[in-house]
């Protein structure tokens, strides 16, 4: 193998001279070694963008409840909870003992059974929006099948996506959501489909309006109900109202991207939270109770594209659509289990309830420490604003909506932003990168104080090294 192909490429972020990060380098010497052996194997070393941590991230042996454990040993209180999927925590048992059941009797039967007819009743009987479901295995993939789906019902080839949402990295939805904001196309997506993606400011009504009435070619409008990464930039009501008002008003459906956000606003998603019924729905995550799960679901029409009597019916050619692992036993088990613990009990409101705390002790701790950085969220999550451009404000202007997606999503500095994430891993919490994190109900009080203290610990080595003021 020559040199070219073994040589890694030099870190893009400037962590030179930092005594946190080799006070991190030293607790992680174990995630180290294997760092290192995956950057043989894979792009950065990493299966998942998310994953990307500088100069490495940490490699995990085990997890239980609000837990995990790495190679080295060291404990921390785990807040990307599968990337959103574990509102329960790690291995709830109601869930364990379904699929450890399951897994005993087959785990891919390669025909129908009856536990996806069951999985499929739990989401009817909770989302609003679901006359019908057809299940696959990522948001992605229900996102890309959703907006299909949209343009054979009614005839129409663009979508309207809002700036800033996430909606999985597909051609359609790839740029938009971290960049191209103008339509541009990504590296490695044809021009030709990036033209069939409109984009616009969130929580603009007018904006959107415009764009909506100025065209009879605009087949649907996705969006993320409770805002752009699942809050990161809040959306408000009334534009959601505003815009289900709007589709009905041009014949454009309205899709609710709640992959993230479904059975965790409430047990019937956003579109219960809110009162506001899409077209259809992206689900994922929750849906599947930690296995590999997703939906789409709405109207009964719109999905019958994909149904062989409806079409033979019509004349219509059917929509085309497979999946080898699409509702396996094992996740069909592990979602009705988790579903049935979302419908019977108050877990969305106790995440709800351990989020809204953290983030007032989180906002608490910063107004004493004299930093400007300011944490917000709704339904079960935080994020923690760390205000590059120094402007006055607070937990409720951003949640009401005051600040643009250009302010709430202004490029950090990316060291600073680097250090943060490694200052609380340093001191046994693990968060995602922008920063801020979902909850799950298995985060404790306990929990709750360690988060702020690895924060308040993070500012004073930050301090120490000159790298915030």
């Amino acid at each position: 193998m020559s040199s070219q192909q073994t040589t890694q490429p030099p870190c893009p972020i400037n962590l030179d001279n930092s005594p946190l990060v080799d006070a991190y380098c030293k607790k992680t010497a174990g995630s180290i070694v294997l760092a290192k052996r995956a950057r043989k194997i894979f792009p950065t070393g990493i299966t998942h963008d998310a994953r990307y941590i500088e100069p490495h991230g940490i490699y995990v042996t085990h997890a239980d409840g609000s837990h995990k454990w790495d190679v080295d040993g060291n404990k921390y209180v785990d807040y990307p909870g599968g990337h959103g999927a574990l509102l329960l925590g790690h291995n709830p048992p109601a869930v364990l003992e379904a699929v450890q059941t399951q897994l005993g009797k087959g785990m891919h039967y390669g025909a129908s059974h009856e536990l996806e007819l069951e999985w499929g009743e739990r989401v009817q009987q909770l989302i609003p929006c679901a006359e019908s479901i057809r299940f696959n295995n990522s948001g992605t993939e229900a996102t890309m099948l959703a907006m299909r789906l949209a343009r054979a019902n009614t005839g129409r080839e663009k979508i309207l996506r809002f700036q800033g949402h996430f909606h999985g990295w597909h051609d359609y939805v790839s740029g938009g959501f971290l960049n191209h904001y103008d339509g541009t196309a990504p590296r490695g997506v044809p021009a030709s489909t990036a033209q069939t993606i409109l984009h616009t400011p969130p929580n603009d009504l007018a904006a959107a309006a415009a764009i909506l009435r100025g065209s009879n070619d605009i087949a649907a409008m996705i969006l993320e109900p409770t805002g752009s990464t699942w809050g990161q930039v809040p959306i408000q009501p009334a534009f959601l109202q505003g815009l289900r008002e709007l589709a009905t008003e041009t014949g454009t459906l309205l899709i609710f991207d709640e992959v993230i956000c479904g059975f965790r606003c409430s047990p019937g998603g956003a579109q219960q939270a809110y009162g506001i019924t899409p077209d259809m729905a992206t689900l994922g995550k929750i849906i599947a109770g930690g296995m590999p799960g997703a939906a789409v679901v709405g109207r009964r029409d719109i999905l019958a594209g994909m149904d062989f009597r409806q079409a033979a019916q019509d004349g219509a050619e059917k929509i085309f659509h497979m999946g080898t692992f699409n509702a396996t036993p094992p996740t069909c088990a592990a979602g009705i289990a988790a579903l049935d613990i979302v419908r019977d009990t108050d877990v969305c409101q106790q995440a709800i309830d351990y989020g809204d705390a953290l983030i007032n002790g989180l906002n608490e701790m910063f107004t004493a420490e004299g930093v400007v950085w300011i944490a917000y969220g709704t339904f079960g999550g935080f994020h923690v604003f760390l205000n590059p451009q120094q402007i006055t404000t607070n937990r409720a202007e951003i949640e009401a909506g005051v600040h643009s997606y250009a302010t709430l999503k202004a490029p950090n500095d990316p060291a600073l932003a680097m250090k943060v994430r490694l200052g609380v891993l340093l001191h046994g919490v693990d968060i995602q990168g922008w920063p801020g994190s979902p909850v799950s109900t298995a985060h404790t009080p306990e929990d709750r104080e360690q988060t702020i203290d690895a924060f308040r610990q993070t500012i004073g080595l930050l301090r120490e090294e000159k790298a915030l003021a």
